[in-house]
């Protein structure tokens, strides 16, 4: 099984970066797994463009290079843990 190599803070509603709210991407070879803690987030996919609602039992992933951005759907706690290789979500 997979284990994240870095993790971000976690993040609220009011802390949540600009840098997550606007069109970003990973690095190369490297994944994102979104995990709200509590709430609601609303994930976006540019291109092919879908959208996806996580929650606690729910959580996001973005592959390596896929643009994304996020978007606060109300009170939220989430955190981004970060991986070398595809994790289990």
């Amino acid at each position: 099984m997979a284990e994240p190599y870095r993790s971000t803070p976690i993040f609220d509603e009011n802390t949540l970066p600009d840098a997550l709210r606007n069109r970003h991407q990973t690095k190369e070879g490297v994944w994102g797994l979104i995990r709200v803690l509590e709430g609601e987030l609303n994930l976006t996919y540019v291109e092919p463009h879908s959208e996806k609602v996580l929650t606690p039992g729910s959580p996001g992933l973005v592959a390596p290079q896929q643009i994304h951005f996020v978007t606060a759907l109300g009170p939220l706690r989430m955190q981004v843990d970060f991986y070398n290789e595809p994790p289990t979500p």
